[in-house]
């Protein structure tokens, strides 16, 4: 009698247990900064390089590369479900710990927003050497997106901006940014508050400020979010640094400056950016396009990864094609408008 092997059952997402894992973690430096990255995609080695013919500039384009950049207090794994999705269709991307977030190192003191470009402007560099790059935010991540595409120098095809403070916010935005009193009284408490006391409020708040219905929320990624907030001191800290962080958006944007597709996603259950703010940015940019999700919180990415997955993937492609595409010469334009 011939014994016969059982299958061995796949993993989540179809995933054969002997296969590696789709979103590999490593740490590297960008602008001196050292911070945590997850990859998706072929690994570099492996990637093929691009088939060039005898034509001068008839180089086939190559494929989009996504940078994922996540907001205030967040961290890389806000894009893990995303990331799982873009795995399973082939897509390179990267998400990266913002420096002062996730396990990257501290931000030094002074302005935010200059540190912040720096870093970004490294990471679009790096990828940029193995592929055309589509940069794509969330809240501070998409006012990173914002402020990259403003710089002419860096090598970016498009930008996704989610959510982006700045233009139309909260009440919630507003308060912590424009009136210091409620960080006052909070600091000046007799006694510190204890810790599980501070634990047990965000883990009621951080549901319902992030998804569009709390009842939907992933345990982990709430999880993930109170262990930023494990005491009275830290609490403290993360409410004065964004309330220096609000007041540094006052004169975050040069709109006038973006050249590039840009993608302005306006979510209508976001309770800390409305929806008015993405509509505001599609205005200000003209040659923008606009997406409103009435469905969506202020992290879509964790309410629907599977749909924001493919909005990146179609806007990456289609921003990349049109920077292939070339631009009309002189001969072009008299010609069309003799046909004309």
């Amino acid at each position: 009698m011939t014994a016969t092997q059982r299958p061995v059952p796949v993993g989540r997402g179809g995933r054969h247990p002997s296969e590696p894992e789709p979103i590999r973690e490593s740490f590297r430096r960008f602008a001196g900064m050292r911070t945590r990255v997850l990859e998706v995609g072929p690994p570099v080695a492996e990637a093929p390089a691009p088939k060039r013919t005898r034509r001068k500039g008839a180089e086939k384009p190559r494929a989009p590369r996504l940078v994922l950049l996540h907001g205030y207090c967040d961290s890389a794994d806000t894009w893990r479900p995303v990331l799982g999705e873009l795995a399973a269709e082939g897509i390179a991307a990267i998400a990266v710990d913002l420096p002062g977030f996730g396990d990257a190192q501290p931000l030094r003191p002074g302005p935010m927003l200059p540190q912040l470009d720096a870093f970004t402007a490294a990471v679009v560099r790096e990828q940029a050497v193995l592929g055309p790059v589509v940069l794509a935010g969330n809240s501070l991540g998409g006012t990173m997106s914002l402020r990259a595409a403003q710089n002419h120098r860096l090598p970016t095809n498009g930008v996704v901006s989610i959510a982006a403070p700045g233009f139309v916010d909260s009440w919630l935005v507003r308060t912590v940014g424009r009136n210091p009193l409620p960080l006052r009284l909070y600091s000046s408490l007799p006694l510190p508050v204890p810790g599980f006391l501070v634990r047990a409020v965000a883990e009621q708040l951080v549901p319902r400020i992030l998804y569009a219905d709390s009842r939907q929320a992933d345990a982990g990624q709430v999880r993930r979010f109170t262990t930023l907030f494990p005491d009275y001191r830290a609490t403290t800290s993360r409410l004065e640094e964004a309330r220096q962080l609000v007041a540094e958006l006052a004169d975050a944007y040069r709109l006038d400056q973006i050249k590039i597709p840009l993608l302005a996603v306006a979510c209508g259950k976001d309770k800390l950016v409305t929806a008015a703010s993405g509509r505001k940015l599609h205005t200000l940019v003209p040659h923008s396009r606009l997406v409103v999700r009435e469905d969506w919180g202020h992290c879509p990415q964790l309410d629907d990864p599977a749909e924001v997955a493919e909005l990146l993937t179609f806007f990456a492609a289609g921003a990349v094609r049109s920077a292939a595409r070339p631009a009309p010469t002189v001969s072009d334009v008299e010609d069309n408008s003799a046909t004309g």
